[in-house]
């Protein structure tokens, strides 16, 4: 942490204000916080140092929390939300679990009773670090004043290195008012949390070399690990250095260009035919930054069983947690990749495997229907990914059927531009992390892909984007269902729909399909909701119009919602079943 200034060095300073100090400190420019009583103290503190931090209101605690990782996922920089005690802290559960399950360092600090208070229900309490054990890397309760420059050093430590991931701060409201001279050079105390001594041996190094030397089907698996590691640039140099294909998971999109004709883009349940076919026929994986995530591997033991494994993490209990690795190595991935591209070779004897590869990628693309007369998903969003390859545009998804296309359909470039809640999979994420992203990159296009389930699990933040002048762009896709579950209806259960309709009931019994009449009704009126936000708004649903209504949106000014009406009946492949094996999936 750097030094305080001298004025605060031997002055007796409350809680609060060495709290946000400790902030200022450690280079925190915006803090997304909703108040309450028992964080008055904490936000009291925030005015005294508001030329230093920005404080940004979100209208609700959760959207908070995934502002506060739309601002690290893109920035590489712990994110930082705040909420009173009780429900204000219970309203960040999700966000932390999100942040845990995806590797985000955020820090979350909570309001607190009066330490006399806790354990007797006092009004707005509720035991938040252990409600949050589990799905935090971190926690503290703040019992001593005394404590707190040590605890605020050890939470930027402990959120930003190893597996990065969130840490929770609870603050009683007196230790925010009591009163002490900070020492700031208190020294962490952190026994067995060694995260230094992290990197591969030269040996394991050479281990890995040899195997891709050997190699005649090599592939590489890189996933949310290289993104966080900054190591994008050496993965990039490994790629061209060796020739290997290269696929990514979901939290790896932007690691390497989907145009680059090494990539073979996303793996796993909705990922691409090829680069499904080319893990069942690889010779050696390499999983860099990875783990192994259900929604990647199907039935664990079919998956890459012909392969060699080597997996470089920097957790070592993801290593053989679910597939076991011929070389396994625990080691910071960035420093593992320039040690290696040091000694590896190029690979001259694999013009056929990569010809494969490539000849799978033109005979099975993603594709869909061009000739629908209507706007599909999948359209929309390969018209916005062409109109905006050419500036700096940071992508954001809610979770369901649209973030599956948009990983699909959307070019990325560069890493740390797509953000998807991809671990926990929630609903809501979209909008408030694309909120966090345009704070934190005011110069971006910033743009939320969400869908109409996902987008009202926290369209309260429209509000918030307005009245901060966070001009972000929401492409709504307005399929009036739960697209995603209403997939596996179709797919698994016989197309029973079992409360995945969004409209009104009484209109589905009157049409009696239980689907609502698609072409005609739409509800709710997002345009009307969004303008009632102060926000500019649009609907779109013809196709000859869509290019237009996208450049609308694009050059709005402000923060802007479009409209888009498109089918339900559209389906995400290729999709492999749960559980099931690269033979079992559906391509058509």
């Amino acid at each position: 942490m750097a030094t305080a200034d001298k004025a605060t060095d031997n002055q007796l300073m409350n809680g609060a204000d060495i709290l946000v100090k400790s902030l200022v400190d450690h280079d925190v420019e915006v803090i997304f916080a909703y108040p309450g009583g028992a964080s008055m103290p904490l936000h009291q503190a925030l005015t005294r140092y508001k030329d230093r931090i920005r404080t940004i209101l979100p209208r609700h605690e959760q959207g908070g929390s995934f502002a506060a990782q739309g601002y690290a996922r893109t920035t590489g920089k712990p994110g930082i939300c705040m909420a009173t005690s009780g429900p204000g802290a219970t309203n960040l559960v999700t966000g932390l679990a999100d942040a845990k399950l995806d590797s985000i360092p955020i820090i979350a600090i909570t309001g607190q009773v009066p330490t006399p208070y806790i354990g007797l229900d006092a009004f707005q309490e509720t035991p938040i670090v252990e409600i949050c054990r589990g799905i935090t890397k971190h926690h503290y309760l703040v019992t001593d004043i005394n404590d707190l420059p040590r605890v605020m050093k050890e939470a930027f430590h402990v959120a930003t290195t190893g597996r990065p991931g969130p840490v929770l701060i609870d603050m009683p409201k007196d230790i925010q008012n009591a009163v002490c001279v900070p020492d700031w050079d208190a020294p962490m105390e952190l026994p067995g949390y060694l995260v230094e001594d992290q990197t591969a041996l030269p040996e394991q190094i050479k281990q890995v070399a040899a195997a891709i030397k050997h190699a005649k089907r090599p592939l590489i698996y890189a996933g949310g690990g290289i993104i966080a590691a900054g190591a994008s640039e050496e993965l990039r140099e490994l790629v061209h250095k060796t020739g290997i294909p290269t696929t990514m998971t979901v939290m790896g999109l932007g690691a390497l260009p989907s145009e680059d004709p090494l990539s073979l883009d996303m793996l796993g349940m909705h990922g691409a035919a090829y680069a499904n076919w080319a893990i069942r026929d690889a010779d050696l994986l390499v999983a860099l930054g990875v783990r192994f995530d259900d929604r990647v591997t199907g039935k664990v033991e079919a998956f890459a069983k012909r392969a060699k494994i080597v997996h470089i993490d920097i957790d070592p209990s993801e290593i053989n947690k679910i597939k076991e690795a011929h070389i396994p190595i625990v080691s910071d991935v960035k420093y593992a990749l320039q040690e290696l591209n040091k000694i590896v070779e190029p690979k001259e004897d694999i013009t056929e495997w990569v010809e494969q590869c490539q000849t799978w990628k033109r005979e099975k693309p993603f594709k869909y229907d061009t000739k629908f007369d209507g706007i599909t998903q999948q359209h929309a969003i390969s018209e916005l990914s062409r109109l905006t390859q050419d500036r700096k545009t940071i992508i954001s998804v809610g979770v369901g059927q649209h973030q599956m296309w948009a990983a699909q359909f959307y070019k990325f470039k560069h890493p740390r531009t797509w953000m998807s809640s991809s671990g926990l999979g929630t609903m809501g994420f979209g909008l408030p992390a694309a909120m966090g992203a345009q704070a934190a990159h005011p110069d971006a296009l910033v743009i939320d892909i969400d869908g109409d389930g996902s987008f009202q699990m926290n369209i309260q933040e429209l509000a918030c984007c307005y009245c901060e002048n966070l001009p972000v762009k929401v492409l709504l896709l307005n399929n009036q269902h739960l697209g995603m579950v209403v997939q596996w209806e179709d797919r698994f259960f016989k197309g029973n729909r079992a409360h995945t309709y969004l409209g009104p009931t009484h209109h589905a019994e009157a049409t009696g399909d239980g689907d609502g009449d698609y072409a005609e009704e739409r509800y709710p009126d997002f345009v009307m909701i969004a303008k009632g936000y102060g926000i500019g708004a649009a609907t779109v649903r013809d196709k000859a119009d869509l290019v237009a209504a996208l450049e609308e949106m694009i050059n709005h000014d402000g923060p802007y919602v479009l409209d888009v009406q498109v089918p339900y009946q559209e389906q995400v492949l290729p999709m492999i079943p749960s559980g099931g094996t690269v033979n079992d999936m559906i391509v058509e």
